[in-house]
């Protein structure tokens, strides 16, 4: 034992070297606290979020005389979406972020920075290097795009910036980083340290949150668009372990959703956007092509800019004991 301040005794330092998947070997130990953590974000996502944000849209809507259940209906029916609609599920998602920071610290004791990366903190001249990498990416997509037969881009109809685009547009700009950042935080981070921590494996993290990612995006869609979502989990996934953080994954979901939802608005076509149901099977090398492209891109930014993989020595302290 050391001591440290006022005569306070603390464990010493965990272990230098951790991989970002095993992170949660430094806190509190017990393979329950995992399981617990794991039911309570997915049930967090899957229940009490939308509960709970929905709050400040009862008493808006009480306030200004609307009709609270048809309006709160409204919010849920993704089909067809509002500008109210993509702030609700914007601010559900965004709810992640703290959630999974009082779960790694309550639980676990580790501190929240550790769910960003090995450093303890967003390393930002990665995450802009892999938004450049994003952009890169996406023209690849377009080129292939170009290359195959049948409707690529999703953005038939008339281009026209209306008030409802106009919502729409400020609330994809300012809320779409932390809609992003919280799936992030809940897939690549949390239920990454939870399972890498009770497999000791790489394989099964990466593995199981691109599966429960892919499905969490809508159980009524296709085949093509569900491959799509877990081949982009599985490459988030494994950046967030190959390069020791988040920045990967957040840089290119808030682009793509950026894109995608910002064409959506603009043509008119966010219900499709929101639930792409029928995609095309000349689709899927579209996609693929973005995330493997991506992936690549990526590896050779990190090996450029010589990316820490482990936490440094003595680094991420295990916590304080009461006495």
């Amino acid at each position: 034992m050391t001591v440290t301040g006022a005569g306070r005794a603390a464990e010493p330092a965990a272990p230098g070297g951790l991989p970002f998947h095993l992170i949660q070997l430094a806190g509190r130990r017990g393979w329950w606290r995992q399981l617990l953590g794991i039911v309570l974000i997915i049930a967090w996502l899957a229940v009490f979020a939308a509960v709970l944000v929905a709050i400040p849209f009862v008493i808006w809507y009480a306030v200004h005389g609307e009709d609270v259940t048809a309006s709160i209906n409204a919010l849920a029916d993704s089909s067809n979406p509002t500008p109210a609609s993509l702030l609700y599920v914007d601010l559900v998602l965004a709810s992640l972020i703290p959630v999974a920071i009082l779960l790694s610290w309550v639980l676990h004791q580790i501190p929240p920075r550790w769910l960003l990366s090995v450093a303890g903190r967003i390393r930002w001249r990665l995450l802009f290097a892999c938004l450049g990498m994003a952009f890169l990416a996406l023209v690849a997509t377009l080129i292939v795009g170009a290359l195959l037969p049948g409707p690529n881009d999703g953005t038939t109809g008339h281009a026209e910036l209306t008030r409802t685009a106009v919502a729409y547009l400020v609330i994809i700009l300012v809320l779409t980083p932390f809609q992003a950042s919280g799936e992030e935080f809940m897939f690549r981070g949390y239920l990454t340290q939870c399972l890498g921590a009770l497999s000791r494996q790489a394989w099964l993290p990466v593995l199981l949150t691109g599966l429960v990612f892919g499905l969490f995006h809508g159980l009524g869609q296709s085949l093509p668009v569900f491959i799509s979502r877990f081949a982009f989990g599985l490459v988030a996934g494994y950046l967030a372990i190959r390069s020791g953080g988040l920045e990967a994954g957040i840089a290119m979901h808030t682009l793509n959703n950026w894109l995608s939802l910002g064409l959506a608005a603009i043509y008119d076509q966010m219900g499709a956007s929101l639930n792409p149901t029928g995609g095309s099977w000349w689709s899927l090398p579209v996609t693929l092509t973005q995330s493997l492209v991506y992936l690549w891109l990526v590896l050779l930014v990190c090996r450029r800019m010589g990316v820490p993989r482990t936490t440094d020595a003595h680094v991420l302290e295990a916590p304080r004991s009461r006495v």
